[in-house]
């Protein structure tokens, strides 16, 4: 039985692979407006990602905002997407079972203190992404394009079948 925050990584970094795949062959049958907009959404949970990441490595960040100040283009974030969901994996796969339990102090891009256990914030991460992933979705049906199948049980079929290797390169 794989870990709890290895294998939620896992699906993070299988689910976000097949949305940006979807999304890269589809984004011209967008509306100027969903096409913006889905671009935000993807821009808002990697720049959470890495607002957290900075967190966990207890190192500040440059972020004012939740997102970018300027919108990166989809081939940018499409680019980046892998590396920041590999990093998490590697990241949770070198934490020993008690570390995520370790409290971390942060400020929120409010101002607002913020203190949470490493594995509040791996989950926080996973599903904050998940919802988001949701709302792309919606923007893809909207515009006729079917969003990929990124529902845990799929994850866990996907898993099954080929094995974690294979769930990053799908």
């Amino acid at each position: 039985m794989p870990d709890p925050y290895s294998q939620l990584v896992g699906y993070k970094r299988w689910a976000d692979h097949g949305l940006y795949d979807v999304i890269g062959r589809d984004f011209a049958r967008l509306d100027a407006q969903d096409a913006a907009i889905l671009l935000r959404i993807l821009d808002h949970i990697q720049v959470v990602d890495r607002i957290f990441q900075h967190h966990l490595q207890g190192e500040p960040h440059a972020f004012q905002a939740p997102r970018s100040d300027d919108l990166p283009a989809f081939e940018t974030l499409a680019k980046d997407v892998g590396k920041l969901d590999d990093w998490y994996m590697t990241y949770v796969a070198d934490l020993a079972a008690n570390d995520f339990e370790a409290p971390i102090n942060f400020v929120f891009t409010s101002g607002k203190p913020g203190r949470m256990r490493r594995g509040e914030i791996i989950q926080h991460v996973c599903l904050h992404g998940a919802y988001h992933r949701g709302n792309a979705g919606i923007l893809l049906q909207k515009n006729g394009v079917s969003p990929n199948d990124d529902r845990f049980t799929d994850f866990l079929e996907t898993t099954a079948t080929y094995g974690n290797d294979r769930c990053s390169t799908l």
